[in-house]
């Protein structure tokens, strides 16, 4: 357990009310890191949180933000240190995909929100931590990214688009900061069993379709992504840095 132990480290996690940010943040706990379980609605991370607290007494706290307001951004890390002093993890897994189409015909105002919400805000909020971080010479950064940034697509393309800005922001941030100590990575799940893929799951001729070309001929758990990134925040993961982990089920290659 040694190599993935987190006791003593402190996590921030987005979108860690449900799907794959909740099942971070319980694997986190249990790996020993306290965690801040941050969404919109302070209620349905006071669920999480409580959970987590009646197993591992003091080990969560509930810090709720909407990633596309920067000063809240800054109000989570700042009340983030209040409360358990520091960060030595950030995990930005909050996403937006309000369109649905071909790229040509994505309003502006759909593809300024996901733009906003999935690249600048983990920008943002990465560049909010990272100097606590360069100053402890100790720090990791991961993006929840998506297969969706490598593979075209004629349906979500500016989605895929942000998501392959993702993986730019962590090997820049490895670059940058690399000297520091300080690791970047990004995780890009295929299709996973969460409220946010819904649609290309509940239905079981689409799933049928999304599957049927995949190796392991299944659909993925949240908690099949949590354990990356234990894995990444560990000392498991200590010489990893500005990659891309494709987690998948082997749909990429196939």
């Amino acid at each position: 357990m040694s190599l993935f132990d987190l006791s003593g480290k402190t996590a921030v996690v987005t979108g860690a009310s449900r799907g794959i940010g909740e099942a971070i943040a319980r694997r986190m706990a249990q790996h020993g890191a306290n965690v801040v379980v941050s969404s919109r609605k302070a209620d349905a991370c006071d669920v999480v949180t409580n959970d987590i607290n009646a197993e591992y007494p003091g080990r969560a706290v509930t810090i709720p933000c909407n990633i596309g307001d920067k000063a809240q951004l800054q109000s989570l890390v700042d009340k983030t240190k209040e409360h358990f002093g520091k960060i030595d993890i950030l995990v930005c897994n909050a996403a937006v995909n309000p369109y649905f189409g071909p790229s040509a015909d994505c309003p502006d105002d759909a593809f300024d929100k996901i733009m906003n919400c999935n690249v600048k805000s983990n920008h943002w909020l990465s560049n909010m931590v990272l100097p606590e971080m360069l100053e402890r010479k100790d720090g990791v950064i991961i993006v929840i990214s998506s297969i969706g940034g490598i593979k075209g697509s004629p349906m979500l393309g500016t989605y895929g688009l942000s998501k392959a800005a993702d993986f730019q922001l962590v090997r820049n941030i490895a670059v940058e900061h690399g000297t520091k100590n300080i690791r970047a990575n990004a995780i890009a799940p295929g299709l996973i069993k969460t409220y946010f893929a819904q649609a290309l799951w509940d239905d079981p001729k689409i799933l049928e379709q999304s599957t049927s070309s995949t190796p392991l001929k299944r659909i993925g758990s949240p908690d099949e992504i949590a354990g990356a990134t234990v894995f990444l925040a560990s000392e498991a993961g200590a010489f990893m840095t500005g990659q891309q982990m494709v987690i998948d089920g082997g749909q990429t290659i196939a």
